[in-house]
């Protein structure tokens, strides 16, 4: 299933995706918790109830005709970790990482799928980071890798947009990936039953339609389950935590010279099966 946050009218609801219409689970289930977060806390219940809908009589909209939010607006967590493809830490000048590298991007960076993206006035060094991002379903703590999957809700395109002046600034890069509007993603939750194995699918970035950044989650040095049981050693993960995978090579700050988001920029992230998230800048 594909599950979104949608606007139509400037009312928040929750919806849910067949092919180019989308169906509103907040009219047809009345009963239905009114976040996602929630949603996903009672998926057993709630999926039962979308079971026994006749979609077709369903009251939905044409996907085109509504305004897709962040599927989640207010994480518990947003995790991100950094230098997790080869060819991004080769590009990036750094030896493959012994261990797990991780930021947290704040939640005021969670940013609608198709919204613009905000060039701030003290950066002149914002770049791109395609990346899968996956949310999770189930709490636990000290979660080992095979029993990873089942912690798994679902899966979404994301882009870990960085102002790289602030990020390496210091050793901390948490204000450098923290802007507003920095950390899109959707276009809508792709449940974990319907991936299957997320380490096999097509990731590419393309900016004004030229095509950036070109990989496949396989490349990923630490696989989501490893990071699953990594992070889970430190904190309880709890439902609707959202976590970006990393980004493969192809970023604007390894061009020669590097070529950053300029005013008008048209960025495009997409991952196979997923679908594909966009934004235009604007100089702020």
């Amino acid at each position: 299933m594909k599950l979104a946050s949608f606007e139509i009218g400037g009312h928040p609801e929750i919806g849910l995706v067949a092919g180019t219409r989308i169906i509103s689970l907040t009219r047809a289930l009345p009963g239905l918790p009114g976040s996602m977060v929630e949603v996903i806390v009672h998926w057993q219940s709630v999926r039962a109830a979308i079971g026994e809908l006749h979609l077709d009589s369903a009251p939905g909209f044409p996907l085109a005709d509504v305004v897709l939010r962040a599927p989640i607006a207010r994480p518990g967590k947003v995790m991100a970790i950094g230098m997790n493809y080869a060819d991004h830490v080769a590009e990036s000048g750094a030896k493959p990482p012994a261990h797990q590298v991780w930021f947290t991007k704040t939640v005021n960076s969670v940013h609608a799928p198709y919204a613009p993206i905000k060039l701030p006035r003290v950066s002149n060094a914002v770049d791109y980071e395609a990346e899968l991002v996956f949310i999770i379903g189930t709490a636990g703590r000290y979660i080992s890798k095979l029993a990873a999957p089942g912690h798994v809700f679902g899966y979404c395109v994301g882009n870990d947009v960085s102002a790289r002046d602030w990020q390496l600034r210091t050793p901390q890069w948490v204000l450098g990936k923290s802007f507003d509007t920095h950390g899109p993603f959707g276009p809508w939750i792709t449940t974990a039953d319907e991936v299957g194995d997320p380490h096999r699918l097509g990731i590419r970035t393309r900016v004004n339609g030229e095509l950036r950044q070109q990989s496949n989650t396989r490349e990923l040095i630490f696989d989501v389950f490893e990071q699953i049981a990594h992070l889970s050693e430190v904190m309880t993960l709890e439902p609707g935590d959202v976590v970006f995978s990393g980004t493969p090579g192809g970023v604007g700050a390894a061009m020669k010279p590097p070529v950053y988001l300029r005013d008008a920029d048209r960025v495009q992230c997409e991952v196979d099966e997923l679908g594909m998230i966009e934004a235009v800048c604007e100089a702020e």
